[in-house]
């Protein structure tokens, strides 16, 4: 089953690859031959996983999206204080090649114009030019995941027209920034610029980054956590040149961009996009690019202002029907049928905020399900947000899931107003058709539970005559102590609606159910009464306070029309003076019921637990 989040990316990929605007970066001839239909887009999480569409897999080189990685690098090498000694922060308004140097200091302005990341390749410690090259390669390798490569193609035709780089690297000689000769420091730079990367490998440095410099799928440390604020901090406000103040304001997720067509957004603990595409703007910003991330941002709340704390993982528990199941009392057919089908039932209870990140994981996860999955329940008791990205993937679910016959429900909804004025304007008139509504998990379960039992021709309709052998309470007895026993009960017809137990009464009675369906309610703290048990025809209840004397606990309401037959106290303890052995045949089934109840109860604290 795709991947809602898939789907997404190929209607969007699909839009923007309308755009006909900008052009291939020509002034490295190289560049020139790109195509100028290739387009990309691919964003991964944090834990690992991947959503890619277009071409995601052409090579091209990395050029100025380097520079957050080797200001990294140079960070570890040589400390906060000392880079700002030779490379400040502040953002310039200007286009990536311009010559922004403070007055009289001679400091590049920030690490993302050239003379900045030009300065920053000379802070790499390293024992000679191609040491230095060598490990900015491992280095970007390590977030990418993979080996890397350089372009010698277009690394030749950078230092064979680098001329305006070859005089900022002697600017900066001339102020003491570089400290050496800057030829080697400015090849060097040209060499960074030439690594082959692919859109997927942007997105996972991204993810990289977004994990606070640990690789989502290998586990290793690319940057150390303490610098990585650091490096978004200058990707926020200068990665995008003098499209950064509008990129933040539409956008709002740190960047960096390079005129192959990369660019490369992070959002800190949720994803990395990467996307590639080479017509560029008058900035040098690809125009595909720069669309598909301000839509992805507006699609999915990526704007990093706009971003509650996570919290939790977003899943707090989940259960098969198979362990748990509705506090309805099933016939032994009915609970081995259940057992036996079960995992087609499962319920997640979800919790904290939900988020593009946090939904994108709900969602993997279901997705593994779904070849066994034919009911979902979604528990929102504990959700604190929703906000309008988890929306769009939650309609998108139920999209995919109806095509594959999975009926959802919700639970504990009713305090996300925004999640239902999302769906009623996405479904109208027909939403009842795409998921249903109940007040609580037991009702739910209760519902998908007869929907199994359903599918598996377990007998709904039953005669209106009712045979003693059908009680429950009879099983394993003879005829003769059957009819003894039957001798001793009268019958009590109830309606829908009629309270049978009050809380507090007197124990007097046991009560076997002849026809329709009882449940036994408990009040909370706040008045409303929560369902202990529901039981059906052949049932029987009430024996716990008839057997220890003790008032009645819980309230028994008639959920239909029907009847019972009564046997009380008296002619309870009478049974056992005339005919004992019928009295044990009735205590044993007695147990049984105990002892089923008190095992369904202990597997589902084991789910609980």
């Amino acid at each position: 089953m795709t991947s809602p989040i898939l789907t997404s990316l190929t209607e969007l990929h699909r839009e923007v690859a309308q755009l006909a605007d900008g052009r291939v970066a020509t002034y490295i001839p190289e560049l020139a031959k790109a195509n100028p239909d290739w387009f990309g887009i691919c964003l991964a999480t944090p834990n690992g996983a991947v959503y890619e569409v277009g071409d995601t897999a052409i090579p091209f080189t990395i050029q100025s999206i380097s520079k957050p990685f080797v200001y990294g690098i140079a960070l570890e090498d040589n400390g906060r204080a000392s880079v700002l000694e030779k490379v400040g922060v502040e953002p310039t308004g200007d286009a990536f090649n311009s010559i922004s140097l403070e007055p009289g200091s001679g400091r590049p302005r920030n690490p993302m114009i050239n003379a900045g990341a030009i300065a920053t390749t000379g802070l790499v410690a390293a024992q000679s030019p191609t040491h230095r090259s060598q490990r900015i390669r491992e280095t970007l390798g390590r977030y990418a995941g993979r080996e890397l490569a350089f372009d010698e193609a277009v690394y030749e035709s950078e230092n064979e027209t680098g001329h305006r780089n070859r005089a900022i690297g002697h600017m900066l000689r001339n102020f003491g920034i570089l400290e050496s000769d800057p030829t080697a420091v400015v090849e060097t730079y040209f060499r960074q610029c030439s690594i082959s990367v692919t859109c997927r490998d942007l997105a996972i440095m991204a993810a990289t980054l977004a994990n606070r410099g640990i690789h989502p799928v290998t586990g290793r440390q690319a940057l150390r956590g303490e610098y990585v604020e650091s490096v978004l901090s200058v990707m926020e406000t200068c990665g995008m040149y003098d499209s950064a103040g509008r990129w933040v304001y539409e956008i709002g997720m740190p960047a960096k961009s390079g005129v192959a067509g990369g660019i490369l957004a992070v959002l800190p603990g949720q994803v990395g996009i990467g996307v590639f595409s080479p017509p560029l703007d008058a900035q040098g910003n690809s125009v595909r690019g720069i669309r598909a991330c301000r839509d992805l941002s507006r699609y999915l709340d990526l704007h990093l202002l706009n971003h509650p704390s996570t919290g939790r993982q977003a899943i707090r528990r989940r259960l098969a029907g198979s362990e748990f199941g509705s506090n309805r009392l099933r016939t032994t057919q009915e609970r081995n049928l259940l057992r036996e089908r079960g995992n087609a039932l499962q319920l997640y209870q979800l919790q904290g905020h939900l988020s593009f990140s946090t939904s994108e994981v709900v969602i993997g996860d279901l997705l593994d399900r779904v070849p066994n999955l034919r009911h979902l329940i979604i528990d929102f008791k504990r959700v604190l947000s929703v906000e309008e990205s988890a929306c769009y993937l939650i309609h998108q679910l139920l999209l995919r899931f109806r095509e594959q016959g999975i009926t959802t429900l919700f639970t504990h909804s009713q305090h996300l107003p925004l999640l239902g004025r999302y769906l009623r304007r996405k479904f109208g008139d027909s939403i009842g058709l795409w998921f249903q509504i109940f007040p609580d998990n037991d009702r739910a379960l209760e519902w998908c539970e007869d929907q199994l039992l359903q599918l598996d021709n377990v007998p709904q309709s039953t005669p209106d005559h009712i045979t003693a052998t059908e009680f429950e309470l009879f099983h394993g007895l003879s005829e003769t102590q059957i009819d003894v026993v039957q001798s001793k009960l009268r019958h009590r017809p109830f309606q829908k609606g009629e309270t049978l137990v009050e809380i507090g009464a007197l124990a007097d009675e046991l009560f076997l159910l002849e026809d329709g369906q009882v449940s036994v309610l408990l009040g909370g703290p706040s008045g409303a009464e929560s369902r202990l048990a529901t039981f059906s025809r052949g049932m029987h209840f009430g024996e716990m306070a008839l057997l220890d004397r003790a008032p009645r606990s819980a309230r028994v309401v008639a959920d239909t029309d029907g009847a019972c037959r009564i046997l009380t106290r008296q002619d309870f303890e009478q049974l056992g003076r005339e005919h004992p052995e019928a009295l044990l045949g009735v205590l044993r089934n007695l147990c049984i019921g105990f002892s089923s109840r008190l095992r369904k109860a202990n597997a589902e604290r084991a789910a609980l637990d």
